[in-house]
Protein backbone atom coordinates (compact mmCIF):
# COMPACT_ATOMS: atom_id res chain seq x y z
CA UNK A 1 0.00 0.00 0.00
CA UNK A 2 0.95 3.15 -0.55
CA UNK A 3 0.82 4.78 3.26
CA UNK A 4 0.86 8.76 4.80
CA UNK A 5 1.48 9.12 8.43
CA UNK A 6 0.86 12.45 9.93
CA UNK A 7 3.60 12.88 12.43
CA UNK A 8 7.54 11.68 12.42
CA UNK A 9 7.97 11.37 15.91
CA UNK A 10 9.19 8.51 17.28
CA UNK A 11 6.03 6.51 17.19
CA UNK A 12 5.26 7.37 13.49
CA UNK A 13 8.99 6.58 12.73
CA UNK A 14 8.87 3.10 14.42
CA UNK A 15 5.40 2.52 12.39
CA UNK A 16 7.25 3.14 8.64
CA UNK A 17 10.32 1.24 9.56
CA UNK A 18 8.43 -1.95 9.81
CA UNK A 19 6.11 -0.89 6.99
CA UNK A 20 8.53 -0.04 4.51
CA UNK A 21 10.64 -3.10 5.33
CA UNK A 22 7.47 -4.98 4.49
CA UNK A 23 7.49 -3.59 1.14
CA UNK A 24 4.70 -0.86 1.60
CA UNK A 25 5.34 2.98 0.46
CA UNK A 26 5.77 5.15 2.98
CA UNK A 27 5.51 9.09 2.79
CA UNK A 28 5.28 10.98 6.41
CA UNK A 29 4.31 14.65 6.67
CA UNK A 30 5.33 16.72 9.95
CA UNK A 31 4.38 20.07 10.91
CA UNK A 32 7.84 20.50 12.70
CA UNK A 33 11.30 21.91 11.24
CA UNK A 34 13.00 18.82 11.95
CA UNK A 35 13.33 15.41 13.79
CA UNK A 36 12.41 15.71 17.01
CA UNK A 37 9.42 16.18 18.73
CA UNK A 38 9.13 15.82 22.36
CA UNK A 39 12.65 14.65 21.48
CA UNK A 40 13.23 17.92 20.91
CA UNK A 41 16.93 19.58 20.85
CA UNK A 42 17.74 23.32 20.18
CA UNK A 43 20.66 24.67 19.50
CA UNK A 44 21.74 28.11 20.00
CA UNK A 45 24.98 29.87 18.77
CA UNK A 46 27.20 31.20 21.97
CA UNK A 47 30.41 33.22 21.81
CA UNK A 48 32.52 30.48 22.75
CA UNK A 49 30.80 27.71 20.83
CA UNK A 50 27.13 26.51 20.22
CA UNK A 51 24.79 24.93 23.36
CA UNK A 52 22.08 22.54 23.27
CA UNK A 53 19.42 22.01 25.29
CA UNK A 54 17.30 18.67 25.36
CA UNK A 55 14.10 20.87 25.93
CA UNK A 56 11.80 17.77 25.68
CA UNK A 57 12.22 14.23 27.39
CA UNK A 58 14.98 14.45 28.98
CA UNK A 59 16.01 10.63 28.92
CA UNK A 60 14.41 7.24 28.29
CA UNK A 61 14.45 3.29 30.18
CA UNK A 62 13.86 0.28 28.21
CA UNK A 63 11.81 -2.54 29.84
CA UNK A 64 10.62 -4.35 26.27
CA UNK A 65 12.89 -6.64 25.00
CA UNK A 66 12.13 -5.48 21.37
CA UNK A 67 12.88 -2.11 22.39
CA UNK A 68 15.84 -2.66 24.26
CA UNK A 69 17.55 -4.44 21.16
CA UNK A 70 16.61 -1.24 19.51
CA UNK A 71 18.47 0.46 21.85
CA UNK A 72 21.44 -1.68 21.66
CA UNK A 73 21.54 -0.87 17.74
CA UNK A 74 21.46 3.10 18.61
CA UNK A 75 24.31 2.52 20.95
CA UNK A 76 26.78 0.76 18.20
CA UNK A 77 25.54 3.50 15.61
CA UNK A 78 26.74 6.32 18.40
CA UNK A 79 22.79 7.84 18.75
CA UNK A 80 22.54 6.88 22.33
CA UNK A 81 24.39 6.36 25.18
CA UNK A 82 23.92 5.60 29.04
CA UNK A 83 23.59 8.67 31.73
CA UNK A 84 23.47 6.91 35.13
CA UNK A 85 23.20 10.64 36.92
CA UNK A 86 19.19 9.40 36.03
CA UNK A 87 19.34 5.62 36.86
CA UNK A 88 20.83 2.76 35.94
CA UNK A 89 18.79 2.46 32.79
CA UNK A 90 18.41 5.65 31.51
CA UNK A 91 19.40 6.81 28.11
CA UNK A 92 20.01 10.02 26.25
CA UNK A 93 20.25 10.55 22.31
CA UNK A 94 24.06 11.62 21.69
CA UNK A 95 24.88 14.89 21.11
CA UNK A 96 21.70 15.32 21.60
CA UNK A 97 18.17 13.63 22.27
CA UNK A 98 16.66 14.34 19.10
CA UNK A 99 19.66 12.36 17.84
CA UNK A 100 17.40 9.05 17.79
CA UNK A 101 14.86 10.51 15.74
CA UNK A 102 16.87 12.25 12.92
CA UNK A 103 18.58 8.47 12.81
CA UNK A 104 15.13 6.79 12.37
CA UNK A 105 13.47 9.85 9.67
CA UNK A 106 16.94 9.88 7.85
CA UNK A 107 16.11 6.63 5.20
CA UNK A 108 12.64 8.19 4.62
CA UNK A 109 11.98 11.79 2.60
CA UNK A 110 10.03 13.33 5.48
CA UNK A 111 7.65 16.57 4.06
CA UNK A 112 8.82 18.99 7.08
CA UNK A 113 6.75 21.89 7.38
CA UNK A 114 3.72 20.31 6.66
CA UNK A 115 1.32 21.00 8.41
CA UNK A 116 -2.27 18.44 8.10
CA UNK A 117 -5.50 20.08 8.97
CA UNK A 118 -7.83 17.41 7.97
CA UNK A 119 -8.03 14.49 5.84
CA UNK A 120 -10.49 13.32 3.31
CA UNK A 121 -10.99 10.14 2.10
CA UNK A 122 -12.50 9.84 -1.99
CA UNK A 123 -13.07 6.57 -3.87
CA UNK A 124 -11.11 4.94 -1.60
CA UNK A 125 -7.83 6.85 -1.03
CA UNK A 126 -7.10 9.17 1.74
CA UNK A 127 -5.85 13.34 0.93
CA UNK A 128 -4.22 15.03 2.95
CA UNK A 129 -5.65 18.85 3.36
CA UNK A 130 -2.52 21.37 2.26
CA UNK A 131 -0.06 19.51 1.97
CA UNK A 132 -0.38 16.49 -0.46
CA UNK A 133 -2.28 16.34 -3.97
CA UNK A 134 -1.94 12.52 -4.62
CA UNK A 135 -4.18 10.19 -2.72
CA UNK A 136 -2.79 7.41 -0.13
CA UNK A 137 -4.78 3.76 0.43
CA UNK A 138 -3.55 4.49 3.86
CA UNK A 139 -3.33 6.97 7.05
CA UNK A 140 -1.92 6.84 10.69
CA UNK A 141 -2.12 9.54 12.37
CA UNK A 142 1.36 9.66 14.86
CA UNK A 143 0.38 13.07 16.93
CA UNK A 144 -0.22 14.08 20.01
CA UNK A 145 -3.76 12.78 21.32
CA UNK A 146 -5.10 16.33 21.56
CA UNK A 147 -4.10 17.01 17.72
CA UNK A 148 -5.10 13.55 16.78
CA UNK A 149 -8.96 13.78 17.69
CA UNK A 150 -9.92 16.32 14.87
CA UNK A 151 -8.43 14.57 11.86
CA UNK A 152 -10.23 11.24 13.51
CA UNK A 153 -13.50 12.61 13.98
CA UNK A 154 -15.03 12.97 10.62
CA UNK A 155 -13.84 9.14 9.97
CA UNK A 156 -14.13 7.33 13.13
CA UNK A 157 -15.55 8.72 15.90
CA UNK A 158 -14.78 6.01 18.06
CA UNK A 159 -11.34 6.40 18.08
CA UNK A 160 -11.66 10.14 18.52
CA UNK A 161 -13.29 9.36 21.28
CA UNK A 162 -10.30 7.71 22.69
CA UNK A 163 -8.01 10.71 21.95
CA UNK A 164 -10.07 13.38 23.36
CA UNK A 165 -10.03 10.77 27.05
CA UNK A 166 -6.53 10.98 26.63
CA UNK A 167 -5.36 14.60 27.81
CA UNK A 168 -1.98 15.39 27.86
CA UNK A 169 -0.21 18.00 30.57
CA UNK A 170 1.57 20.64 29.95
CA UNK A 171 4.68 21.34 30.70
CA UNK A 172 7.56 24.95 30.90
CA UNK A 173 10.69 24.73 30.14
CA UNK A 174 13.47 26.93 30.89
CA UNK A 175 16.43 26.60 28.78
CA UNK A 176 19.82 28.41 30.72
CA UNK A 177 23.46 28.73 30.02
CA UNK A 178 25.37 30.24 32.72
CA UNK A 179 29.17 31.57 32.46
CA UNK A 180 30.53 29.19 34.69
CA UNK A 181 29.32 26.09 37.27
CA UNK A 182 26.32 26.99 39.11
CA UNK A 183 27.06 26.27 42.85
CA UNK A 184 24.97 22.92 42.77
CA UNK A 185 26.84 19.61 43.39
CA UNK A 186 23.54 17.38 41.76
CA UNK A 187 23.62 17.07 38.17
CA UNK A 188 19.38 16.60 38.59
CA UNK A 189 16.47 18.44 41.17
CA UNK A 190 13.47 16.72 41.09
CA UNK A 191 10.49 18.20 42.76
CA UNK A 192 11.72 22.00 44.07
CA UNK A 193 9.67 24.52 44.43
CA UNK A 194 7.81 24.71 40.95
CA UNK A 195 10.40 22.64 39.81
CA UNK A 196 9.26 19.55 38.47
CA UNK A 197 13.03 18.50 37.10
CA UNK A 198 16.15 20.22 36.66
CA UNK A 199 18.79 18.77 34.77
CA UNK A 200 22.59 20.15 34.05
CA UNK A 201 22.30 19.21 30.74
CA UNK A 202 26.02 19.56 29.89
CA UNK A 203 26.58 16.60 32.44
CA UNK A 204 25.43 14.52 29.60
CA UNK A 205 27.29 12.23 27.57
CA UNK A 206 28.64 13.71 23.88
CA UNK A 207 27.61 17.23 25.80
CA UNK A 208 29.58 20.68 24.82
CA UNK A 209 31.39 21.87 28.53
CA UNK A 210 29.13 24.85 28.67
CA UNK A 211 27.10 25.31 31.53
CA UNK A 212 23.42 24.47 30.39
CA UNK A 213 20.51 23.72 32.43
CA UNK A 214 17.08 22.47 31.48
CA UNK A 215 14.50 23.43 33.55
CA UNK A 216 10.95 22.45 33.78
CA UNK A 217 7.53 23.39 35.91
CA UNK A 218 5.56 20.52 37.48
CA UNK A 219 1.75 20.04 35.69
CA UNK A 220 0.09 22.32 37.93
CA UNK A 221 2.07 25.25 37.87
CA UNK A 222 2.32 24.93 34.27
CA UNK A 223 -1.39 24.25 33.88
CA UNK A 224 -2.03 27.42 36.00
CA UNK A 225 0.43 29.76 33.79
CA UNK A 226 0.09 28.22 30.72
CA UNK A 227 -0.40 31.68 28.81
CA UNK A 228 1.84 33.58 30.56
CA UNK A 229 4.81 35.22 28.97
CA UNK A 230 7.88 33.60 28.44
CA UNK A 231 9.92 36.47 30.77
CA UNK A 232 7.83 36.13 33.52
CA UNK A 233 7.88 32.03 33.22
CA UNK A 234 11.69 31.96 32.97
CA UNK A 235 12.25 34.39 36.15
CA UNK A 236 10.06 32.25 37.75
CA UNK A 237 11.91 28.94 36.98
CA UNK A 238 15.34 30.35 37.60
CA UNK A 239 14.10 31.70 41.16
CA UNK A 240 13.20 28.38 41.87
CA UNK A 241 16.16 27.00 40.94
CA UNK A 242 18.26 29.99 42.79
CA UNK A 243 16.29 28.92 46.39
CA UNK A 244 17.19 25.21 45.49
CA UNK A 245 20.87 26.51 45.22
CA UNK A 246 20.72 28.18 48.85
CA UNK A 247 22.69 31.51 46.75
CA UNK A 248 22.68 33.92 44.05
CA UNK A 249 23.43 32.35 40.62
CA UNK A 250 25.43 33.97 38.18
CA UNK A 251 23.87 36.22 35.59
CA UNK A 252 22.90 34.24 32.47
CA UNK A 253 24.68 33.89 28.82
CA UNK A 254 21.14 32.96 27.67
CA UNK A 255 17.98 32.17 28.69
CA UNK A 256 14.94 30.47 26.79
CA UNK A 257 11.38 29.51 27.43
CA UNK A 258 9.30 27.18 25.74
CA UNK A 259 5.58 26.20 26.51
CA UNK A 260 4.59 22.06 25.63
CA UNK A 261 0.69 22.13 25.80
CA UNK A 262 1.17 18.35 25.50
CA UNK A 263 3.79 16.97 27.44
CA UNK A 264 2.92 14.10 29.17
CA UNK A 265 -0.21 11.75 28.23
CA UNK A 266 -2.14 10.17 30.87
CA UNK A 267 -1.99 7.02 28.83
CA UNK A 268 -4.96 5.01 27.57
CA UNK A 269 -3.99 1.44 27.38
CA UNK A 270 -5.13 0.82 23.81
CA UNK A 271 -1.41 0.18 22.12
CA UNK A 272 -2.60 1.33 18.75
CA UNK A 273 -5.76 1.96 16.80
CA UNK A 274 -6.43 0.88 13.55
CA UNK A 275 -10.19 0.79 11.29
CA UNK A 276 -8.99 -2.12 8.65
CA UNK A 277 -12.29 -1.21 6.43
CA UNK A 278 -11.11 2.69 6.24
CA UNK A 279 -7.58 2.12 6.66
CA UNK A 280 -7.16 4.37 8.77
CA UNK A 281 -5.05 4.46 12.34
CA UNK A 282 -3.44 6.02 15.04
CA UNK A 283 -0.37 5.76 17.26
CA UNK A 284 1.54 7.39 20.18
CA UNK A 285 2.10 6.76 23.48
CA UNK A 286 -1.07 8.35 24.50
CA UNK A 287 -2.32 4.77 23.77
CA UNK A 288 -0.24 3.21 26.20
CA UNK A 289 1.68 5.61 28.65
CA UNK A 290 3.94 8.62 28.86
CA UNK A 291 7.45 7.08 27.92
CA UNK A 292 9.26 6.93 24.93
CA UNK A 293 9.33 3.35 24.70
CA UNK A 294 5.75 3.29 24.65
CA UNK A 295 5.59 5.40 21.50
CA UNK A 296 7.63 2.98 19.77
CA UNK A 297 6.01 0.04 21.00
CA UNK A 298 2.82 1.54 19.69
CA UNK A 299 3.71 1.89 15.98
CA UNK A 300 5.36 -1.01 16.33
CA UNK A 301 2.12 -2.85 17.15
CA UNK A 302 -0.08 -1.12 14.55
CA UNK A 303 2.24 -2.14 11.78
CA UNK A 304 1.88 -5.52 13.12
CA UNK A 305 -1.75 -5.07 12.75
CA UNK A 306 -1.38 -3.66 9.02
CA UNK A 307 1.14 -6.71 8.54
CA UNK A 308 -0.85 -9.44 10.16
CA UNK A 309 -4.25 -8.48 7.28
CA UNK A 310 -1.85 -7.90 4.73
CA UNK A 311 -0.35 -11.17 4.70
Amino acid sequence: MKIAIVGAGIAGLSCAEMLKAAGHQVVMFDKGRGAGGRMATRRVPMPLGDVAFDHGAQYFTTRDARFAAAVRGWQASGVVARWTNAGDDAWVGTPGMNAVVKAMARPFAVRWNSRVDALRRLDRLWFLDSVADDGFEAVIVATPAEQAAPLLVAHDPAMATIAQGSPSAPCWTTMVAFPERIALAEDIVRDAGIIGWAARNSAKPGRTDIEAWVIQANADWSRDHLEDDETSVVDAMLSSLRAKAGRELPDPTKRLGHRWRYARPEGAHHGALWNKTQRIGAVGDWLLSPRVESAWLSGRMLADRILSISR
